[in-house]
């Protein structure tokens, strides 16, 4: 299929998009309407109070951003009314039945609406349980509840991620649809609304416990059991995180309930900034990968994991995928295709081309310190095994903490009290955020 002819089969259309103000969110309303300025409205979900605050959001966080210089060029004068004529905000939340939509324009959107994308996501490896429950997996719910109220629907795509698959399989891993109930480690059933009853007693738990704690110290406790709780029952299930596993269980229940309505899931691998389109390298805020690159640029890595290779994918490459899968499985009733959009087989980034790529750049562009002068850049140990960056930080950096917290107390009267607690929680930061990242630097699959 060619590029015009995917472009064509969005010319007088309506798509109804949830997650546009995320980053491939964005990316796809650009594409959308730069290469079909004849589609005929995409609506636009955004979490506000009204359709003014929605609209507001619209034009500053999707439309107003760098990533519109190209269409806002070509278009010139015109680009604000085109905007206005094919952008449509609507103020709703996808984390209720309906989607937070009022009756009357929720009928009225379910009688418009050709083809539903479900970009809406939390992405945090390290979230609450509940916060990433509502809006992984039963947003999802939501969507395609409201998908099969919708009288010309072709179409319902729904963006997962490819780790879904978890973290131990090796070699190739088929582009199939998650069995419902099914969970990663053997032997155990996945119960989804045994799940959500689960976070929902113990965030009670927490707040009846709450033993006279001012409320902002009341709010962080909860905040911390509710992200261990989502970390341990991912890891129980099979899941290396909470992100991974809640998506994992959105594309359960859509499988379960989409009755004959065409479902289309795309699953990307660590998506990074664009290729090519509409220009080289944007990217917005700092991602997964980025983390490191810029702590590395900071001089705050003195070391981390590196595997073989890092299953990396483009943004504007993520978006090209999915409007090709769009076009190619538009008013098909009854599909169910999962594509996986990846790098690993195909064209590897490897790990150490990675790191000799921040390495080369941070000499290039060195960093200059506050007395003007040029900050000398000290390349990060990277460690191919957990295990050996584990045993080096215990060697290196908590052993002598360990001293240093002894001698303070026995010896110093606690003059480096302060010193010591700052130290130590950058240790465990960094600690954190390797056993955090390394089931994705050590991923095996194709």
């Amino acid at each position: 299929m060619d590029a015009a002819k995917v472009a064509g089969c969005f010319k007088d259309r309506t798509i109804l998009i949830t997650g546009s103000t995320g980053f491939l969110g964005k990316l796809l309303v650009e594409k959308i309407l730069r290469v079909q300025p004849g589609v005929k409205r995409l609506y636009l979900l955004v979490r506000a109070p009204d359709d003014a605050a929605a609209h507001k959001r619209v034009l500053q966080e999707i439309v107003g951003k760098e990533l519109f210089s190209v269409l806002r060029e070509k278009h010139g004068a015109a680009f604000q009314s085109l905007v206005q004529e094919k952008v449509s905000p609507l103020a709703g939340d996808m984390t209720h039945e309906g989607l937070g939509l009022e009756s009357t324009r929720a009928k009225q959107l379910a009688e418009e609406v050709d083809i539903i994308v479900n970009g809406a996501a939390i992405t945090n490896f390290y979230e609450r349980y509940d916060v990433a429950m509502a809006s992984n997996t039963f947003g999802a719910v939501h969507v395609c509840n409201f998908a099969k109220q919708c009288s010309n629907l072709k179409l319902l795509l729904h963006i997962s991620t490819a780790y879904v698959a978890g973290n131990k399989q090796k070699g190739r891993i088929l582009e199939k649809p998650l069995q419902m109930g099914r969970a990663l480690e053997k032997g155990r059933l996945i119960d989804i609304e045994a799940e959500l009853e689960l976070a929902n007693e113990v965030k009670e738990k927490l707040v009846t416990a709450r033993s006279g704690a001012d409320d902002a110290s009341h709010q962080q406790l909860q905040k911390v059991a509710m992200k261990e709780l989502g970390l341990k029952r991912a890891k129980y299930f099979g899941w290396p995180n909470v992100y991974a596993f809640t998506k994992a269980m959105g594309e359960m229940v859509i499988g379960a309930r989409r009755g004959d309505l065409p479902v289309v899931i795309v699953r990307p691998s660590i998506v990074i900034s664009t290729f090519q389109d509409p220009f080289p390298g944007w990217i917005e805020g700092i991602r997964t990968m980025d983390v490191t690159i810029a702590a590395c640029y900071e001089q705050k890595l003195p070391c981390f994991i590196g595997g073989p290779i890092l299953d990396s994918i483009p943004g504007d490459m993520v978006v090209n995928a999915t409007l090709v899968a769009m076009a190619t499985h538009y008013d098909r009733a009854g599909t169910q295709v999962v594509y996986h959009v990846t790098s690993a087989l195909q064209n590897p980034l490897s790990c150490n081309l990675l790191e000799e790529s921040t390495y080369a750049y941070c000499l290039m562009n060195p960093r200059v310190g506050t007395d003007n002068r040029t900050v000398k850049h000290k390349r990060p140990l990277v460690f191919s095994r957990y295990a050996y960056f584990h045993a080096y930080m215990v060697l290196a950096y908590q052993t002598p903490l360990q001293v240093l917290y002894l001698a303070n107390c026995l010896l110093l009267c606690g003059r480096f009290t302060e010193h010591h607690n700052k130290l130590n929680r950058s240790l465990n930061y960094l600690m954190f955020m390797a056993k955090l990242y390394a089931p994705y630097v050590f991923f095996k699959g194709w």
